[in-house]
């Protein structure tokens, strides 16, 4: 009887740590999905500052 009991324990005990790995996994993805988030919103007002400079750029070399 103690062997069987013991299989169970054990099989609840590696239930319990993947459950746990998996909770860890997802809010790291949740993490690394509001960083994603963060860089794209830089990403797109670097590419605006860059386009206002760049037409700012070619108004003065027409000036010229």
């Amino acid at each position: 009887m103690f062997w069987p009991m013991f299989a169970v324990a054990v099989g609840f005990l590696g239930l319990l740590v993947l459950g746990v790995f998996a909770v860890r996994v997802f809010v790291e993805a949740q993490r690394l999905g509001r960083q994603v988030t963060d860089a794209a919103h830089r990403i797109n007002r670097a590419a605006e500052d860059l386009e206002r400079a760049a037409a700012g750029a070619a108004r003065s070399a027409e000036a010229l």
